[in-house]
């Protein structure tokens, strides 16, 4: 036991050795930022899964709250190391799966589904902005994240949870967060300029 002197009364009081355990001698694979992305990846693909008969509205109003929670979450994880070389995540989405979460998001999103977008790749061979949808990029940021979960959830070791972290980093950095800023740009225009009739 660790005695330490409490503020108000001068009494030595027993804590537990391992409750004063440096941050730093932790595994980063079970940190707050690590687990809390995990939650919230976790909690996006259980709405995207479950998104069948919900209205527009619900949908968007929900997706507003997530997708936010969802970046700053990934932004706050540091860079992390493949270690294990040429580190491939498996993929659990399969294209049926993948499909039918994209087709929903279609059907709620109805007409709202496209949008214009001007950051994307082939944005460099054109002079105007190239059509985006919401349901792709759903579907695609879906397809991440429920791919990290799963590698993750499944890992045997924390060096295979740390190579799902990096790769979701990577991921995220080069592709699927540019996607969500993307997407949450069309959901808020859906979201406040027909707050009424939509």
């Amino acid at each position: 036991m660790i005695y330490r002197v409490t503020n108000r009364s001068n009494e030595k009081k027993a804590v537990p050795s391992h409750s004063i355990m440096k941050q730093e001698e932790k595994s980063p694979v079970y940190g707050r930022d690590v687990m809390e992305l995990v939650t919230v990846a976790v909690e996006y693909c259980a709405f995207l899964e479950q998104a069948e008969g919900k209205t527009r509205m619900s949908f968007v109003d929900t997706l507003m709250k997530l997708l936010p929670l969802l970046y700053l979450k990934a932004a706050l994880l540091p860079k992390y190391e493949i270690l294990d070389g040429e580190y491939l995540p498996e993929d659990y989405v399969s294209e049926d799966n993948y499909n039918i979460v994209r087709a929903n998001i279609n059907i709620i999103m109805g007409e709202k589904d496209d949008y214009l977008d001007v950051f994307m790749e082939d944005m460099k061979y054109s002079e105007s902005p190239i059509l985006a949808t919401v349901s792709e990029n759903l579907a695609d940021i879906y397809q991440e994240l429920k791919n990290f979960v799963l590698n993750y959830k499944n890992a045997i070791n924390d060096s295979q949870m740390m190579n799902a972290l990096a790769a979701v980093k990577e991921e995220f950095q080069f592709s699927w967060g540019q996607k969500l800023v993307n997407v949450q740009r069309a959901l808020h225009e859906v979201r406040y300029s027909e707050e009424e009739g939509y």
